[in-house]
């Protein structure tokens, strides 16, 4: 597939936020062709084209609710029959882009987290001439797979930078807290703080699990009073944290990557230091508007690197700027 359509590759302000004009086209998720075009608002009569998302989102993740909200504003604007999937499980992602494939869909955007587990069907996608756009992990990948554009940040600059701010704050004994196993923007995260601040420990926890990341980050601040800061890697282990900071006693400030509409809250009154912002919206509105593009004008983005929509701070100085697009569900 032809590369998409240079766009420079520079990091994105926080407070920059797409001024999105949505056309009144149904978002059809899933529904047949016929039912898109009987919209109760008089918009799309017909579909253009047919998409399938597959993420590695697990069940209740807020942080994906925002990708699935940004994909499905770009469908409903775009006229698309548009079905969102996913699973935690590399080899389950790779399962679900084999039945896209089968079903003979239009496009494909997936998040490449595992790429050894996913790749395979990757490539039987664009060897297909299904067009595949990557959002989110992976933007050290994607281009080997054929895959036609990246949306996203890159996470081991982003844990630079992030480590960057940590020092500047005064930060020495940093607590990275790995939520998912196996996922390779996370770990390129915590690697990448760990490269500026060397005095950075990760933790291992099961995001899935909001007892577990509790309990053990509770732990260790108890048995080590020498952690001064605790970073999450999603809004909710943040969220967590700030309660086990004070059940064990602890004075570590927290920081986190990713917001939500309670971790602007949490910044706002302090509980919070900064977030480290990759604008999951856009990511998913970007990824499936791409493959439209592609396909009704021939446009590509990107141009053969990735277009990122982040690393950028939010912390108490710009956060009330976004507040409200956060209670919208679009940061």
């Amino acid at each position: 597939m032809t590369p998409l359509r240079p766009r420079p590759a520079l990091l994105v302000p926080a407070l920059l936020v797409p001024a999105l004009v949505l056309a009144g086209c149904s978002a059809t998720g899933g529904r047949s062709s016929a039912e898109a075009s009987a919209t109760a608002d008089g918009g799309c009569a017909t579909t253009t084209m047919k998409v399938t998302m597959v993420t590695h989102s697990a069940p209740g993740d807020d942080f994906w609710d925002l990708v699935r909200k940004g994909a499905e504003d770009a469908a409903k604007k775009d006229c698309i029959d548009f079905e969102y999937q996913a699973s935690p499980e590399g080899a389950e992602q790779a399962s679900l882009v084999q039945a896209a494939i089968d079903k003979k869909v239009d496009g494909i955007a997936v998040t490449l987290s595992k790429p050894d587990q996913m790749s395979a069907e990757v490539k039987k996608a664009v060897a297909a001439d299904i067009p595949v756009t990557a959002l989110n992990g992976g933007v050290d990948v994607w281009q080997g797979l054929g895959v036609a554009g990246f949306f996203g940040q890159e996470d081991r600059v982003a844990g630079e930078k992030t480590g960057e701010r940590l020092k500047a704050d005064g930060a020495k004994h940093v607590l990275c807290i790995l939520h998912e196993q196996g996922n390779v923007g996370n770990d390129s995260r915590c690697a990448g703080v760990k490269a500026t601040l060397p005095g950075t420990e990760t933790l291992y926890v099961n995001g899935a699990d909001m007892t577990d990341v509790s309990s053990k980050i509770t732990g260790k601040l108890q048995q080590d009073k020498s952690i001064d800061y605790v970073l999450g890697l999603k809004a909710a282990v943040a969220l967590t944290a700030v309660d086990s900071v004070k059940e064990a006693g602890s004075s570590a400030k927290i920081a986190t990557f990713d917001t939500n509409a309670e971790l602007v809250s949490a910044i706002k009154d302090g509980s919070v230091q900064f977030a480290v912002d990759q604008q999951p919206y856009l990511q998913g509105y970007l990824a499936v508007d791409a493959l439209w593009l592609y396909k009704t004008n021939g446009d590509t983005i990107g141009g053969g690197t990735a277009t990122l929509t982040g690393p950028a701070f939010v912390d108490k100085t710009n956060v009330a700027a976004i507040e409200k697009f956060a209670a919208a569900g679009k940061r």
